[in-house]
């Protein structure tokens, strides 16, 4: 039963390894010389014009939720239609409650004025 289970592991270790090997290869023989320069903040060329830990506006998070929700539909939405007839009724009535819940996400975007472009 756990040899069943190997594949998976393998697939893990492995993405891993691609994620973090080349990452402590730029950390280990990459160049250290900072200076001035390269530490100052950059904004198009220009002197920054404020903090650059400021605030950002509340409109940017808003566009953040819209584009989850948008996101997660369309990632459930594919692999549900393939094998719709396979779940029958049940898979059928949650798709429903899941777009549902979306669907009130969305209509809370639309409230707080996110879909309004200045």
């Amino acid at each position: 039963m756990l040899e069943s289970y190997l594949p998976i592991l393998l697939f893990i270790i492995l993405g891993t390894a691609f994620g973090v090997v080349p990452l402590l290869a730029g950390y280990i023989l990459g160049p250290r010389r900072p200076d001035e320069e390269k530490r100052s903040a950059y904004e198009c060329g220009f002197e920054p014009f404020e903090d650059t830990h400021g605030k950002f506006d509340v409109r940017y998070y808003l566009v953040a939720i819209l584009f989850i929700i948008f996101d997660l539909e369309i990632a459930f939405l594919f692999p549900w239609a393939i094998v719709l007839d396979e779940i029958g009724v049940f898979g059928l009535l949650a798709m429903f409650l899941f777009l549902g819940i979306l669907v009130v996400g969305f209509i809370y975007e639309w409230k707080k004025g996110a879909l309004e472009w200045e």
